[in-house]
């Protein structure tokens, strides 16, 4: 019984952390729109935040155990660089904000409108590069 009441002590530890890496990846992408952050750290947290919200990853998921190294061991890292970036206060701010934003219903059409973006730009570019027979 011990054993189990350790495995939920931990699989809780793992999913407030993880709730911590979403929190701290909108307070970035609030902190890359804020005048207040400066030019450097505002360019950091934005890539980081794109990075982290896009669908592309450094490493491919399917390779095997270095796939997730990029979510579970650089992601943090870089969210950590940023944050220690940025004034302690102004990341208070954005995380509250951040809390805040995480309460609101999510829109399911803007998630459409961005899956028909990035199939878009796919078709486009598979438009443009497939090889095409020569005409005449």
């Amino acid at each position: 019984m011990l054993g189990s009441v350790e495995n939920e002590t931990l699989l809780g530890r793992a999913r407030r952390w993880a709730r911590n890496i979403k929190r701290d990846v909108v307070a970035l992408w609030i902190a890359a729109r804020d005048p207040r952050v400066p030019w450097y750290a505002k360019a950091l947290c934005a890539a980081i935040a794109a990075y982290a919200l896009s669908p592309i990853d450094l490493i491919p998921d399917f390779i095997p155990v270095l796939g997730y190294l990029d979510e579970v061991i650089l992601l943090p890292l870089g969210i950590l660089l940023a944050v220690r970036l940025i004034p302690a206060d102004l990341m208070a701010e954005f995380r509250a904000d951040a809390n805040l934003r995480a309460e609101r219903p999510v829109s399911r059409v803007a998630a459409a409108v961005i899956v028909g973006l990035w199939i878009g730009s796919a078709a486009l570019l598979l438009w443009a590069f497939w090889p095409r027979a020569a005409a005449g």
